[in-house]
């Protein structure tokens, strides 16, 4: 079948897979991924569709037509040992950004509940866990490196888009800089992290009593909500009054959960939730020494190369 083909992603980068057809074998595709990835037939662990979701690569001499992907369709690939027994064994080990067991229903939409936050570990990695959690449906600092990696080979990719007067550093130091434990991410991680998993995600800024939405320019279908203090982000989440399952995806066309969340942010302002960048007390994690706001954190960390930090009460 001419012109069909499939988009791959994996820690080496993103191709175009060509050369198959509806009708080829899950064997054929595995030899084409294998190939493309140096990743052994045995551990390649693929997820397709959006919410990305595990392929069931088992029956290899199934077609693609009859496991669902067609052609244009995005494969994200990933190594493990044994995906297929890891999946039987533990059916909440799949990383929570790479596969999402809560999906927007029919009878989701338009639901009456109240939109909370979910608090997430103070732990450098607020902002990659808290977008762990909109993905999975569960709070895993460990998806942290694996978002920090995406972030550092997108920007290494792309020196023209992520030059230095956007980084704010040479692209090569960022890129190091990005992939340590103790770095913050920001309105650059976000940036890529919404093109990476396709979808919009709005941050209700509790300092500025704004949103700021990443993603919006490119009309994404589907928008996730996380709330910003001014030094720790959180995901927010879907409570309904009826009970069920929590959501934290929403259609971008849902202008009642973006007027929610507008309010709070309004709420959230007034009543003073948020941390003052300018004012807020640190200390070195490294030597002990009490700072004063965002500016003598960054002075600090440039004369001593200390990078870590901690809130503590006023």
């Amino acid at each position: 079948m001419a012109g069909f083909a499939l988009r791959m992603k994996s820690k080496s980068g993103q191709t175009v897979i060509k050369g198959l057809t509806p009708q080829s074998t899950v064997a054929e595709l595995k030899g084409k991924l294998s190939s493309l990835t140096n990743i052994r037939e045995k551990a390649l662990h693929v997820l397709s569709g959006f919410p990305p979701k595990p392929l069931d690569l088992k029956q290899s001499d199934i077609t693609l037509e009859a496991i669902g992907i067609t052609s244009g369709d995005t494969l994200i690939i990933e190594e493990r040992d044994n995906p297929g027994e890891e999946k039987q064994t533990d059916k909440e080990s799949t990383a929570p950004q790479m596969e999402r067991r809560i999906h927007i229903q029919e009878s989701q939409l338009e639901r009456p509940g109240i939109l909370m936050r979910k608090v997430v570990p103070a732990d450098n990695s607020c902002l990659f866990t808290s977008i762990g959690f909109v993905l999975g449906g569960k709070v895993d600092p460990t998806c942290a490196p694996f978002m920090r990696q995406i972030i550092a080979e997108t920007v290494a990719g792309d020196s023209g888009t992520y030059s230095e007067a956007i980084l704010g550093q040479p692209n090569h130091s960022y890129c190091e800089w990005i992939l340590k434990p103790d770095s913050w991410g920001g309105a650059i991680e976000l940036a890529v992290l919404s093109q990476f998993y396709g979808i919009e995600i709005a941050v209700v800024d509790t300092l500025n009593a704004i949103i700021n939405r990443f993603g919006e320019d490119q009309r994404y279908a589907q928008r996730v909500f996380l709330v910003f203090d001014g030094i720790h982000y959180d995901p927010l989440y879907l409570e309904p009054f009826e009970g069920g399952s929590v959501q934290t995806i929403f259609l971008t066309t849902d202008e009642r959960i973006l007027q929610e969340a507008e309010q709070l942010a309004l709420e959230a302002k007034s009543s003073r939730q948020y941390t003052d960048v300018h004012r807020f007390s640190l200390k070195c994690l490294v030597c002990q020494e009490m700072l004063v706001g965002q500016v003598e954190a960054q002075q600090h960390a440039k004369a001593t190369g200390h990078k870590t930090f901690g809130e503590t009460a006023s």
